[in-house]
Formats: C-alpha cells, sequence, structure tokens
C-alpha cells in the first residue's frame, strides 16, 4: 500500500522541533525555599571595618564655636571647589557641612590620619561607630571639651557589579549593613540571561582575594553565606546562563541553539513546500 505523505503532519513535527530546540529551562525566581510568611535566620551583621585607602568624612561639633574648628578641616565644596572655614557664617557648623561639601580623611598604609590637635590616629579595622567613640574619648581625656558630637560617614567606599546586570559599574557604599540584595538593586537587578544558582563575589583581602559562590534561588544558602553584607571593593560577578553562552559564540549556530533549530525548521518548511504544491 502506498501512503500519501500528510503535509500537515510534517510542518508539525518541524514545529515541535522547533519549539524543543528553543526551550531552556531557568531558574529566574529568588529564595524558591522560603515559605510565605517564614522566619529566616542569616549570620549576624557584618559592619564595615576601615582599612588603608579608605576615606571617611570626620565631623567634631562641640559647645564652643572656636573648639570646635580645631578639630575640623576645611572643607571643599563639590560644585566648585572653593575651600571655605567650618566657623563661616558665625559658627554655624550645622549650615556647613551640607551634603554639598565634604570634609576628608585616607587612612594611610599603617591604618592611620592625621588628625587636628590629637594628632596621628591609628584606625584600621575600626568600624564607624568605633572610630566615633575613640575620637570622642581623646577629645574629652585631653581636656579640650566636653560631651563632643563626633560623625563619621564613608566617602569612597564601593563594590562593582559586572556582568548579566541591567546596569553594571562601581557603585557607592552609603552605610552599614549593606547587602547583596541593595548591591544588585543598585545594578537594576539581573537580566533574564543571569545565572541565579551560580553568582560569584570576590572579596579582596590583606591575604589575597576570597570566592564566595552565590545562590539567588536558595533563601538558606543566600542569608547565611560570609558574601551577604557587602564590604568595601567587593566585587559581583553575574554569570551567563547557558542561552546566553550559546548566543555569545561565533556565528551561534549549533546543535544546541535557537538560530540552529530555526534554520532547519526553515529548510524543512521550503522543502515541504516544493514537495505538496
Amino acid at each position: 500500500m502506498h501512503l500519501t505523505p500528510n503535509p500537515r503532519v510534517f510542518l508539525y513535527a518541524c514545529a515541535l522541533a522547533l519549539v524543543a530546540g528553543c526551550a531552556t529551562p531557568r531558574d529566574i525566581v529568588y529564595l524558591q525555599d522560603a515559605a510565605d510568611a517564614a522566619t529566616i535566620t542569616h549570620i549576624p551583621a557584618q559592619p564595615i571595618r576601615l582599612k588603608p585607602m579608605d576615606q571617611i568624612s570626620i565631623i567634631v561639633n562641640t559647645r564652643e564655636p572656636e573648639i570646635t574648628a580645631m578639630f575640623n578641616l576645611p572643607y571643599y565644596t563639590r560644585r566648585i571647589g572653593e575651600q571655605q572655614s567650618l566657623t563661616s557664617g558665625g559658627g554655624n557648623i550645622a549650615a556647613s557641612t551640607s551634603a554639598t561639601n565634604i570634609s576628608g580623611y585616607t587612612v594611610d598604609s599603617d591604618g592611620c590620619i592625621d588628625f587636628p590637635v590629637l594628632g596621628r590616629l591609628n584606625i584600621q579595622g575600626k568600624t564607624r561607630a568605633e572610630v566615633c567613640d575613640y575620637i570622642k574619648q581623646r577629645i574629652e581625656s585631653s581636656g579640650q571639651a566636653k560631651d563632643p558630637v563626633v560623625t563619621v560617614e564613608f566617602m569612597n567606599l564601593g563594590f562593582s557589579v559586572l556582568g548579566e546586570v541591567n546596569r553594571p559599574g562601581r557603585y557607592r557604599i552609603d552605610r552599614d549593613q549593606f547587602t547583596i540584595f541593595d548591591a544588585i538593586s543598585l545594578a537594576g537587578d539581573l537580566t533574564i540571561n543571569g545565572e541565579r544558582t551560580t553568582a560569584t563575589l570576590v572579596r579582596h583581602g590583606a591575604d589575597g582575594d576570597e570566592i564566595h559562590k552565590l545562590d539567588f534561588t536558595s533563601a538558606q544558602s543566600l542569608y547565611n553565606s560570609p558574601a551577604y553584607y557587602i564590604q568595601q571593593d567587593d566585587t559581583i560577578y553575574i554569570v551567563p546562563n547557558d542561552r546566553r553562552r550559546r548566543d555569545s559564540t561565533v556565528n551561534g549556530n549549533n546543535v544546541r541553539s535557537s538560530s540552529f533549530w530555526l534554520s532547519l525548521a526553515s529548510l524543512a518548511t521550503s522543502i515541504a513546500v516544493l514537495i505538496f504544491r
């Protein structure tokens, strides 16, 4: 018995092959193991500790404008670069420390800064709160002032995000307890081609670089990772998934690529039209 080929069956088969070739399973949902209203424990908060080449702003306020001026460097206006005095405007210190002005110290290779009146201070390894307490104690013990208010802010501390995110680049750390979620939010979140299960964080340490693997799909793994809290100079790399890597080959036309199956289906359709018309 001679069977006449059915062109519809042939075309359906080509369509199924195309769909199968284009389908790539991907885990794109964050924290998949977290139940609704669940409480997930995580590692204790890790405040940022200062290290050489970090820059910080230190502002001291006291009841006496003259004493206050002794402990503060002149500051600079970011917009025009004009040097001004902290005691300008009749000693109004609060008005002189707006967001457009900076008064900074750079931690040297020995972990020290040169501070007015108090001299050389070793602040390496200290948190912002510890630096505040340390300087306040030194001022009080010197007899210069009672109950000074010391404010310390980060200036040049930042981290970098590379790979499959919407806005790769370097971003500023403006507070303690800055998490990996804060970091990827600033970078515009992962793209659809970003691998959620094997992100990489490189942390620069005194004895070498530490490599941490991050799994955004696992709450337990992520919240208990040493890399959950971002440190200064961290580098986060979001690995491209399999589909992205295939598409980035020289011609993208291998047996697992969507372009290969699209070309195959197109050829099969053309042949079917020639046979059955």
